[in-house]
């Protein structure tokens, strides 16, 4: 039987995401945390998703946009439906079995139904009018005649017993419809407003620095380049397209702004807490570590979330900033959630995420409420997951800008 438009729609896309991504079934399950053959299946149009966590995570890694994650997420649905229509059984050989009860019908098909009572009846049609005349005909006839209303219809047509098959097939069919319809709301319950995605546009306004360094001057880089191919550290403002440039990846600590605003000047958005979600994680990479500095030590540190992305399950966690820029040392205090944003009283969130064993791929989720509504937005790297890479033991490098070369550290008294 060929296979559903909206399954070979949806395996079409997973083929696209699998391609784009480059990796093969097994490497790429293995990241997806699902067998090289149900990965193929998927792909193949074999079989759908019964969740779309497999779907999305596959999206995150081949850093898919909003878009096009939403028009993915719209042919699972579709896929899911169509998948729980074939895997319930067809109602069709259920109507089949009231035929065998037709056969008590064939055995006197010339004559009524199967009651052998209208049999003596029926053949009467010839002497119908004498029978008739002597009995008060309409009174008796009638009282027999009820059960046998239907009898007049089999004379009209051999086909009531079919047609009588035919409307128990109408309502198996109608009860099955009614059975299969129910499943369907079950993908399409958390469909409605998706994480982040509201029918209305969102009641603030967000944007994300991912190209931070500490101090605005602190930071390393892990580069798959010898130090002859590297370029001189750039200034900060620079850094993003050094980086692009180099295949840089964060080393050792991201650092990522958070800037919301919301759209009223009095009706304040709640920012309910901040999750951070682990879509890849792999074995630290193997490339060289390039610090963008000396050390040079910042006088004021802010406040921040700090995440551990070692652990199983990082949290978000509230840190303390320090202020030395006075005479004396100032604590910045933490604010734990929730935090409140109106157009006038913006807010600014700062996440450091540090690891020392891990190649890891991340993104944050913000949760809200605002005047009855709520929601989830998805924070990540221009529509990627954010990544950062441990360099522990990894060969580290400083610039020497009276030699204009790159050193090691241990060549420029730097450790760490």
């Amino acid at each position: 039987m060929p296979k559903d438009a909206a399954v070979e729609e949806f395996a079409g896309l997973m083929r696209a995401l699998k391609a784009r991504d480059g990796r093969s079934y097994e490497a790429l399950g293995r990241r997806l945390s699902v067998s090289a053959s149900t990965l193929h299946r998927y792909c193949s149009g074999a079989t759908v998703p019964e969740e779309f966590a497999v779907v999305d995570r596959l999206a995150l890694l081949c850093g898919v946009g909003e878009e096009e994650r939403r028009a993915l997420e719209a042919a699972w649905t579709a896929a899911d439906r169509a998948r729980r229509r074939t895997a319930s059984p067809v109602p069709s050989p259920t109507p089949e079995p009231p035929e065998p009860s037709a056969p008590s019908a064939p055995s006197a098909p010339s004559a009524p139904e199967p009651n052998p009572e209208p049999a003596a009846p029926e053949p009467g049609p010839d002497p119908a009018p004498d029978l008739s005349a002597p009995e008060p005909g309409p009174d008796p006839a009638p009282d027999p005649a009820a059960p046998e209303a239907p009898r007049a219809r089999p004379r009209r047509a051999v086909p009531a017993p079919r047609l009588l098959a035919a409307a128990v097939t109408l309502v198996v069919l109608a009860l099955a419809a009614a059975l299969l319809g129910r499943p369907t709301r079950t993908p399409s319950a958390p469909a409605p407003t998706p994480p982040g995605r509201s029918a209305a546009p969102l009641p603030f306004t967000w944007t994300v620095g991912s190209q931070l360094w500490q101090g605005g001057c602190g930071h390393t880089y892990a580069v798959d380049r010898a130090p002859r191919a590297v370029a001189p550290p750039p200034v900060a403002a620079d850094s993003g397209a050094w980086a692009r440039t180099h295949g840089a990846v964060h080393g050792g600590e991201a650092l990522v702004r958070i800037t919301l605003q919301g759209r009223s000047p009095s009706d304040a958005v709640v920012l309910q807490a901040l999750h951070v979600r682990v879509v890849d994680r792999a074995a630290p990479l193997p490339w060289n570590a390039y610090r963008m500095d000396d050390g040079c030590g910042g006088a004021v540190t802010p406040r921040h979330f700090a995440v551990d992305l070692d652990r199983p399950r990082p949290l978000a966690r509230p840190v303390d900033g320090l202020d030395a820029s006075g005479a004396e040392v100032r604590t910045i205090p933490a604010v734990s959630f929730p935090y409140k944003v109106t157009s006038s009283d913006p807010e600014e969130l700062l996440v450091s995420a540090r690891t020392a064993g891990c190649d890891c791929r991340w993104y944050l989720e913000l949760e809200w409420s605002a005047g009855g509504r709520s929601g989830t937005v998805r924070i990540t790297d221009g529509g990627k997951p954010f990544r950062t890479s441990g360099t522990r033991g990894r060969p580290a490098y400083v610039y020497d800008s009276a030699e204009g070369l790159w050193i090691t550290d241990t060549e420029s008294g730097q450790t760490g």
